[in-house]
């Protein structure tokens, strides 16, 4: 069977700062040349200048893409996803290579792209349909359904141009998704809007996919990507950095082009010689290594609910029996979110120790909102405080699909386990 979208090496050249003369017309273009019919050498070397300041957005991509397959695009910004996704919906044309698309084609790549400003919502509609291809017949079919998934009613009659960004991407991401297209395009859809219509989107996608139909799908969010996408590609400087299953994916996004802070850090801090330790106290603790729930050094990023090991080598000068290891997070404001301290381990065996120790905490899942935390470590012998590091590290908690849902919470500091049921009124119980 032919894919659906067939991708084959695909760049894209755009030019920075001042290119070649352009016309705004042929007429133009042909009195230019009557004008000067001798500036031809000049003009092959300032296109030859222009070479020098030319950037390429996509450089030698190819892919396939299968019918009722369902693809996340990742990467950082300026790695060409959303080039390669207008030149898939022939809104651009590559530099190099050809695309093939089998199938009808719905996208939605900008807020209201598409749209007719001087239009109403009800007259967009019927455009937008009448661009898919749809009779009027099939989009009357599912007029009331685009109306009501949007939340436009009562301004259905008015001109787009008056619409907020929120009713723009409500009813273009409505119409899109309604007017069933074999092959949905959609990119950073849920960037805009509530979490209420966020959570629409993420069902109508899915439902998309369950349907068999082809989607490709842009975003930063991880998580909606993880619960939505069988398959990801990590795009890079214009370039296909990683295609396989969707964790994999991400995971390989994270650990190698996740950023600039993850990448810059250690998963080995010196405790030693840390400027975090307050004068009145000994460096006690010397070593702090961080890893995964694989075995493998976390270098400062961490998805949200998943695993934390820490290890703390310290040196004990005296034969001790009571002594503790602790490693607080605490927001960059200096609030504290949570302890993980030796001492509520219940299991904890205490005996006589001295020189070199090592302690290992794991954190099945560390259940902080992402966002970046400064993370201490400390040391308590015989009850009392012996050595303290302020701000050892910094972690970067990232967002992931924690709930199974695609949406993270944006309030409070912490990720709560918790499970729901909707139930009928129950009668009251009489005391």
């Amino acid at each position: 069977m032919q894919p659906a979208i067939e991708i084959k090496g695909i760049s894209k050249q755009y030019r920075l700062g001042e290119g070649a003369q352009m016309y705004a017309s042929f007429r133009e273009a042909l009195s230019g040349k009557l004008k000067n019919p001798w500036k031809t050498r000049r003009t092959e070397k300032k296109q030859s200048r222009v070479q020098k300041n030319s950037f390429w957005a996509l450089k030698d991509v190819s892919l396939n893409i299968e019918k009722g397959e369902t693809v996340a695009l990742i990467g950082s910004n300026g790695a060409g996803k959303s080039t390669l996704l207008k030149i898939i919906s022939r809104i651009t044309d590559p530099t190099e290579g050809y695309i093939k698309v089998r199938g009808r084609m719905g996208s939605l790549l900008e807020v209201g792209t598409g749209f007719h400003p001087e239009l109403t919502g009800r007259e967009n509609i019927y455009l937008n349909g009448a661009i898919l291809g749809m009779h009027k017949m099939e989009i009357d079919s599912k007029f009331d359904e685009i109306v009501s998934f949007a939340g436009i009613g009562k301004f259905l009659d008015t001109p787009v141009k008056r619409y907020s960004s929120g009713m723009y991407v409500r009813l273009a991401f409505s119409i899109a998704a309604h007017l069933e297209p074999e092959i949905l395009i959609v990119d950073e859809v849920l960037a805009v809007g509530d979490v209420a219509f966020q959570k629409k989107c993420l069902g109508k996608m899915s439902e998309a996919c369950s349907r068999a139909r082809t989607v490709v799908f842009v975003s930063h969010n991880l998580a909606a990507v993880e619960s939505l996408c069988s398959r990801g590609v990590v795009m890079h400087q214009g370039s296909v950095a990683f295609d396989g299953p969707s964790k994999e994916a991400i995971r390989f996004y994270l650990e190698n082009l996740g950023g600039d802070s993850g990448s810059s850090r250690s998963h080995v801090v010196d405790l030693a010689a840390s400027s975090g330790r307050p004068l009145k106290f000994r460096p006690h603790l010397k070593k702090l290594e961080l890893f995964d729930g694989d075995e493998r050094p976390l270098r400062g990023d961490v998805p949200a609910g998943g695993p934390l090991k820490a290890v703390i080598h310290l040196n004990l000068d005296m034969p001790c029996t009571s002594f503790d290891a602790s490693i607080a997070f605490d927001t960059l404001g200096g609030q504290r979110v949570c302890t993980a301290h030796s001492a509520y381990e219940p299991d904890r065996e205490h005996e006589e120790r001295t020189g070199e120790q090592v302690f290992t905490c794991e954190i099945p899942s560390l259940p902080l909102i992402p966002g970046e935390y400064k993370v201490h470590v400390g040391l308590d012998i015989a009850s009392g405080e012996a050595d303290w590091i302020e701000d050892a590290t910094r972690l970067t908690v990232l967002k992931s699909d924690f709930y199974g849902t695609g949406i993270l919470p944006t309030k409070g500091l912490l990720l709560l386990q918790n499970r729901w049921s909707l139930e009928y009124q129950r009668e009251e119980v009489a005391i």
